[in-house]
């Protein structure tokens, strides 16, 4: 599903509301989000997941045309982790 599926679903579920208002709703929510995990801080939707962030060292690495190795520096990057329902969900249990 990419955004505009999602935000038309929405629309059709909340018609009461007018597209720009669920368009404004999904972007506070992911703002919000985005927003929590640079502070360093976790995101949890029970019966979803958890969202939070992973350090990943510096490493020596290799540019795939070339071959040629490049230094790829320390960072931090999203994390998933499917909370007990969703999985289930997925599994059909």
């Amino acid at each position: 599903m990419i955004r505009s599926e999602l935000l038309n679903e929405l629309h059709k579920d909340n018609p009461d509301l007018r597209a720009e208002e669920v368009e404004q709703v999904v972007d506070v929510f992911f703002d919000e989000i985005t927003q929590r995990l640079a502070e360093g801080g976790r995101v949890e939707l029970r019966g979803f997941g958890a969202f939070s962030t992973r350090e990943r060292e510096a490493r020596v690495g290799r540019n795939p045309r070339t071959g040629d190795s490049v230094n790829v520096p320390a960072k931090r990057v999203p994390y998933f982790k499917a909370g007990k329902e969703i999985k289930n969900r997925l599994n059909g249990e």
